[in-house]
Parts: structure tokens; C-alpha cells; sequence
């Protein structure tokens, strides 16, 4: 026991030490900030401080003079942050105060026989797709306005017929989760099935790196005589995920710390629609406990694979198909987000190598029967003991393969090898 501790603690703080690791840790730290951040940042970097504060400036040439006080009042009911002033020169006139930064564009609004507004918006960039759109959207609302006084249709009357029609989900199943329960796993299940996604190829190929960086420089020879292969195996394997936990327990709390700190300019769109902060309990627990499995079940994968190539350059090669394997299950994850019943989620949801990300997502999204999480918990701790079993043979006599072959020779070789050994 006491060789585990030597050779997890040696490959924890050596990878905690490395370039590699600080440099990684610091950018993602420093991304987190900034996203966190981004929209106070974009709010005190505005053209001065008078658009800051009433949102970007654009001139009105109003050649019917009827027109400006409604857009007005379509934009405010919008909320939109535009303010509009009327430019008392012509359209030439008013297009050289943008060019020269005055104002973001000018919109003139003409009328057409039969008394329609329309309007031409002139900016520096055509791509300024948000204020030409908000305009053409309160344009569009005086135009309707319009027009059906002109047809003598009440206004009330257009209000009722434009407003959203009243839609409602109900859920026959009494246990079947609400549409506020849904969208509250929805962000754990999205972010763990991430961070599974990350860990499992960032952390998979630092296993197999490890182990084939020993080899190259013949230090496995040494361990080998004095350390049992499954305990190397599993003692690497326990020193990366430690170094995982570290590395997720920085972005974690920075993270946290940042977004509590930007709280007011998170509300709302992508934040609000997965409803980030409110799991349950259970859901919690199961996202810990497939994590671990599916961390186990790769990092012994990955530990077998890395133990039968020589060369680190080597060692990404080995480890495609099993980055393959994630990425496919990654995939079905995020198709079955928004279609947790279909069947080829259920199905997935049982294979040992898919069951960690769609077996969680099928917990967190619906109500299923306990037997099936069961049998999918048991069906992937027999697959991490048969690998671990299996993976130690191949690793007892991969460690002391050098050379290259294909992968199925390399198993072969490996296999000899341990019975010689054993």
C-alpha cells in the first residue's frame, strides 16, 4: 500500500508542477473571468459617456413629420435602448455626421401614396444587424398601426389578434417533472455531461502520455521490479483524478465567485433557461457518482491503451478510438437534451462506455424506474472491474514492450508477455 502512495503522489505533483498544467489552469481562469465580466466591460467601453448611459444614437430625417413620435413609443415599449433625435439638416447632411462619429446611423422615414411608412437606414457597417433590426421591428409595428386604421379596425382589436396565443403543457404522469424542474436539470445534466466530456479526454490522455513517457525514458524497467503494474496502473490513474479535482475545484471556485460577483448582468437568455443553482439534492448525487464512473471506467482505458506505445508522440494515436467512444456518447447527449425519450437514448443509455453521460441525462431529465439506474450502475462497475483486470495484464507486459506494431499485435505481444511475467 505504501508503493500506491509513492506512485500516486509522484504523479500528482510532478503533473501539478508542470508548465503545462499552470499555463492550462491560468487561460481557463482567466476565460472565465473574462465571459463572466464581458458584458460590464462591453457596458464602460461605449463611444462616450452620454451613449452609455442612453444606448446608441441615431438621426431621424422624418420627411413626412409624422412619424417619429410612434417609433418612439414602439421603441420604448420594446425597451430598447436606442436614442432617436431628430436631425433638423438633410439626408447629405446627416450622413456626414455619421461618417464623422456623431451618430451610429441616420434612418429617413418616407410614406408611400397611401399614407405606408417606410424607411432607409444608413451606418458605416452594414453588419450592424441589432439597431437596424430593432428599428425595422418598431417600423413594422407603426406601419401595422397604420394601416389598420386606415382599414377602420380597432387598434384593441389588432393587439388581441398580434398577442401570443395561450399554450400550456400539462403532464399526465403525476411524477412527471414540471417545465421548471426540466430546465433546472437541464443545466446540471449540460454541464456535467461537459466536464465529463473535458476530464475524460484531458485527463485520458495525460494517463496514457504518462505511461508511455516512462517507457521512453526506460524508467518503467526500473518501477516495474519494484512495483506491481496494478499498482502503478491504479496509483496513476487516483494521482491524475486528484489532479482533475484540483483543477475543476479552481475553475469551480472561481467560477462561482465571479459569476455571484456579475449576477445582475447574468439574469436572463442562456443562464436563466438552464436554471443553473437550483438541483435537487439527488440529482447531485447521481452527477457524482457517474462522473466517478465514467472517469474510472476511461482512466483504466486509457492507463491499458498508453501502456502498449513506446513514445509520447505515439501516444495520441493509441488513444483515438477511446476519444471516439466520448465523443459519440457526447453527441447523443446533446441530441437527447431536447429528446430524453427516444430510443436510441434508452438503448445508449445501458452501454458501459455511453451509460456515464446518457444514463445521468435520463435521471436528471425524466422519471425512470430505480431497477433501470441499477442496472446500469452495475453494468458499468462490471465493465471498470473486467478492465481493470484485463488492463492489468496488458499493462504488466505492455510496460515492457518497445517498438511499434499495430494495435491488435501490440495486445497479442502484451499478453505473452504477462504470463512470462506472472
Amino acid at each position: 500500500m505504501n508503493k500506491f502512495w509513492i506512485v500516486m503522489s509522484h504523479t500528482y505533483f510532478s503533473r501539478l508542477k508542470s508548465k503545462t498544467f499552470l499555463i492550462t489552469t491560468g487561460i481557463i481562469l482567466l476565460l472565465i473571468v473574462a465571459l463572466t465580466n464581458f458584458q460590464s466591460v462591453m457596458d464602460s467601453v461605449g463611444s462616450d459617456d452620454e451613449e452609455s448611459a442612453q444606448g446608441p444614437k441615431v438621426a431621424i430625417v422624418d420627411e413626412t413629420g409624422q412619424f417619429i413620435t410612434p417609433l418612439k413609443e414602439q421603441l420604448s415599449a420594446q425597451q430598447a435602448e436606442l436614442k432617436l433625435e431628430s436631425y433638423s439638416g438633410n439626408e447629405e447632411e446627416a450622413k456626414q455626421a455619421v461618417q464623422e462619429g456623431e451618430y451610429r446611423g441616420v434612418l429617413t422615414l418616407q410614406t408611400s401614396e397611401d399614407g405606408i411608412p417606410s424607411g432607409t437606414y444608413y451606418t458605416k457597417q452594414i453588419a450592424e444587424n441589432s439597431i437596424s433590426g430593432r428599428l425595422q421591428q418598431a417600423l413594422q409595428q407603426v406601419k401595422v398601426s397604420v394601416a389598420t386604421e386606415k382599414a377602420g379596425i380597432d387598434q384593441q382589436t389588432v393587439n388581441g389578434i398580434f398577442s401570443p396565443v395561450a399554450f400550456e403543457k400539462v403532464a399526465l404522469d403525476k411524477e412527471a417533472k414540471t417545465e421548471e424542474e426540466l430546465s433546472e436539470a437541464r443545466g446540471l445534466v449540460y454541464v456535467m455531461l461537459f466536464l465529463l466530456y473535458m476530464g475524460v479526454i484531458m485527463y485520458g490522455n495525460m494517463i496514457a502520455q504518462e505511461v508511455a513517457q516512462e517507457k521512453s525514458s526506460r524508467v518503467m524497467e526500473i518501477l516495474i521490479s519494484s512495483v506491481s503494474p496494478v499498482t502503478q496502473m491504479f496509483g496513476k490513474i487516483i494521482g491524475i483524478a486528484l489532479l482533475g479535482i484540483t483543477q475543476f475545484g479552481l475553475i469551480l471556485l472561481v467560477g462561482v465567485q465571479s459569476v455571484t460577483a456579475n449576477m445582475d448582468n447574468l439574469q436572463g437568455g442562456i443562464f436563466t433557461y438552464f436554471g443553473l443553482g437550483d438541483a435537487n439534492t439527488s440529482t447531485l448525487i447521481f452527477a457524482g457518482v457517474f462522473f466517478l464512473l465514467g472517469y474510472l471506467l476511461y482512466a483504466t482505458l486509457a492507463a491499458m491503451l498508453g501502456s502498449l506505445v513506446s513514445r509520447t508522440e505515439d501516444a495520441q494515436q493509441v488513444v483515438t478510438p477511446m476519444i471516439l467512444l466520448i465523443v459519440a456518447a457526447f453527441m447523443i447527449a446533446m441530441y437527447g437534451l431536447n429528446a430524453p425519450e427516444t430510443t436510441l437514448v434508452t438503448v445508449t443509455s445501458f452501454i458501459p462506455f455511453f451509460a456515464p453521460m446518457l444514463m445521468f441525462l435520463r435521471v436528471g431529465m425524466l422519471d425512470i424506474p430505480w431497477w433501470e439506474v441499477g442496472i446500469s450502475i452495475g453494468l458499468l462497475i462490471g465493465t471498470i472491474l473486467v478492465l481493470a483486470v484485463v488492463g492489468g495484464r496488458i499493462y504488466r507486459g505492455g510496460v515492457l514492450m518497445y517498438g511499434k506494431g499495430n494495435m491488435v499485435k501490440s495486445f497479442k505481444r502484451a499478453f505473452q508477455l504477462s504470463k512470462k511475467e506472472s
